[in-house]
């Protein structure tokens, strides 16, 4: 579990598949994910959580993805996840990845989940480097990785088997290495 200072990081349980399946069907949030598509709930239930819950006894401790829950309410918003790096057009590291519902974009939490990681990624977990992707038209999530601390490593051009509205304007890797990131915390 990771706690900050609005949010706790928690294991996924089967008990929260609605949640899940919700986050996961909304067209917003899945905009520029895979498809573009909104993930019906029979795969949520069959595939998605699943592969989470699998996930914990696979990866190497720490690693996985996490429900994020507001402190205040309990509510589910989403989930971050640190993960070996799997996504197209990534070869190797760490992956930092997240998915919010709107009801809580523009409010600071995603930039809070992912500083949380990347300070757990570096100092928990001694590794090396954190790496991240999305597409180059995804403002906002770009924002939030620089706001993480990632830095913008190149733009690519992936083959995507349906089009996806901005494809033509790339992805967009970014990192950030350890040794940057103890750098920037010890300050000037």
């Amino acid at each position: 579990m990771v706690e900050t200072e609005r949010l706790v990081l928690r294991r996924f349980t089967e008990a929260d598949v609605d949640d899940l399946a919700a986050l996961h069907g909304d067209p917003a949030v899945m905009r520029f994910v895979d498809d573009g598509r909104p993930v019906p709930r029979s795969v949520v239930e069959q595939e998605t959580l699943p592969a989470i819950l699998r996930e914990y006894a696979e990866l190497p401790a720490g690693l996985g993805c996490w429900a994020a829950v507001e402190k205040s309410t309990g509510t589910f918003i989403g989930w971050f996840s640190l993960r070996p790096a799997s996504s197209i057009g990534l070869s190797g590291g760490i992956e930092l990845g997240y998915r919010l519902r709107p009801a809580a974009w523009g409010r600071g939490y995603a930039t809070e989940g992912a500083r949380a990681l990347v300070r757990r990624a570096f100092d928990e977990l001694g590794l090396d480097r954190v790496v991240a992707t999305t597409m180059t038209v995804n403002t906002a999530s770009r924002r939030v990785l620089e706001n993480a601390g990632l830095t913008l490593v190149r733009t690519f051009f992936a083959e995507w088997p349906e089009y996806l509205a901005g494809a033509e304007q790339g992805d967009v890797e970014y990192a950030l290495t350890r040794m940057a990131w103890r750098a920037r915390q010890a300050g000037p």
